[in-house]
């Protein structure tokens, strides 16, 4: 990752910037322009940085969030049955780790705050048509539209921030952290209560969150007058020797990462119907699922300086796996003694997820080498995600076994551990590749 401008040191002769080589100043010219991205950081300004953060990270998560404790309805609806559930329920991992790998090219093309823009009126357009689709297949695509954005804007919302952020950086990332939590979560918790009690409900309920997808367009398009065409800075020419194959350590986060984010969209998507088949009611189940996704806020404010201060890391992060190993078990042996409790440590084991990314930059020494291991642990960790919850679903179709289905998710949270134990381990990638 390259230095941004503002972390310009003050000593470096205004005439001559790092990115532009000596010889291509003019001798009789004192001094030229300041570098853009600050300037920029400057137009944007607190007040519109901050709303620009936080109406879009809200609007990340509702899209894939609001259908789970709808599923049931949203399948019948078109004849449809288990696999069709796991299919939906998959469609985030299979959307953010392919138009992951194109956020970078695009965001080259029409600069970050351009990107959100334009992914934003797709998505807002997909949440507005999806609920009156006529057939499954359509419904699917719309559902795949309305991914666009967030898959985009995972990678791009954060590199916004580095650009523009300045020393207000580590304040947006923490407002984007807790607010793309609370989006998850109030997905969830809303969905059925905006259902209403009408059959077709879920129709509104899905709709709701198109209007809500128009007020990120508004805000980013006010933004992009300030920003214009803000490119990211190119990567550096070059690449550092070995393959991130060679390190256990990349290979750990990739399936630490992937395992993860099969149980997240698995409990957004097909819990909400496991639960409510234990005699739940779909909007308690919905309250459920909203109160996991809601351990996120803590997990993101409180993991990354656990990392850099806890002792034996490793056990902790192992620990995460065998809570979620527990909280599947305790759905399936005792689902009514008390699905809060099952539900919190649900949620402290996903605390896996922002200890994941925070080991990213914790596990390397060189931004290269962290750019890099991002570029492979989440988009491949997506993709591998994408099994999970389609193996589910047809697992329920074939065995129509709730018990076999949280079987198969306890059973993910012993990957998760092993996995988790071998990536927290004091270990340098850049090491590893090198050696």
């Amino acid at each position: 990752m390259s230095t941004s401008p503002s972390s310009t040191p003050p000593s470096t002769p205004p005439s001559t910037p790092p990115s532009t080589p000596p010889s291509a100043q003019p001798s009789n010219q004192p001094s030229t322009p300041a570098p853009a991205a600050p300037a920029r950081a400057a137009a944007v300004g607190g007040v519109l940085a901050v709303l620009a953060v936080g109406v879009i990270a809200v609007n990340l998560r509702p899209g894939a969030t609001s259908i789970g404790p709808l599923m049931e309805d949203i399948v019948g609806a078109f004849g449809q049955g288990a696999i069709a559930s796991g299919l939906l329920t998959a469609l985030p991992c299979i959307a953010f780790g392919v138009f992951g790998f194109l956020a970078v090219p695009i965001s080259r093309r029409l600069g970050l705050t351009g990107t959100i823009v334009a992914s934003f009126v797709l998505v807002a357009l997909g949440l507005l048509l999806r609920p009156a689709a006529s057939s499954f297949g359509m419904f699917l695509a719309l559902s795949l539209l309305v991914l666009i954005g967030p898959a985009l804007g995972n990678v791009v919302v954060p590199a916004w921030i580095k650009q523009h952020g300045g020393l207000r950086t580590v304040g947006l990332m923490t407002l984007y952290s807790v607010t793309l939590a609370i989006g998850g979560s109030a997905g969830a918790a809303f969905a059925v209560p905006l259902a209403g009690g009408a059959a077709d409900g879920w129709r509104d309920s899905l709709q709701f969150w198109g209007m809500v997808a128009v007020v990120p367009v508004v805000v980013w398009a006010v933004a992009l007058t300030r920003t214009g065409h803000d490119f990211p800075p190119a990567p550096p020419s070059g690449d550092l020797p070995g393959s991130l194959l060679r390190s256990p350590t990349a290979i750990a986060l990739t399936v630490m990462f992937g395992v993860q984010s099969t149980n997240a969209y698995t409990q957004f998507g097909m819990l909400p119907q496991i639960l409510t088949s234990s005699g739940l009611t779909p909007t308690r189940a919905g309250f459920i699922i909203a109160v996991i996704s809601g351990w996120g806020i803590v997990g993101g404010l409180v993991m990354p300086t656990v990392i850099s201060r806890f002792r034996r890391l490793p056990w902790l992060v192992a620990g995460f796996g065998v809570l979620t190993t527990i909280g599947y078990l305790g759905f399936w042996l005792a689902p009514a003694a008390s699905p809060l409790l099952w539900a919190c440590i649900l949620g402290i084991g996903g605390f896996a997820f922002p200890t994941a990314i925070a080991l990213l930059p914790a596990r390397t020494r060189s931004a290269r080498v962290t750019a890099r291991l991002a570029g492979m642990a989440q988009p491949l960790g997506y993709v591998f995600a994408a099994i999970g919850p389609i193996a589910a679903g047809a697992l329920l179709d074939t065995t129509g076994s709730v018990p076999a289905v949280l079987l198969f998710l306890a059973l993910t949270g012993i990957v998760l551990a092993v996995a988790g134990y071998r990536a927290a381990l004091p270990r340098m990638v850049d090491d590893e590749i090198a050696g």
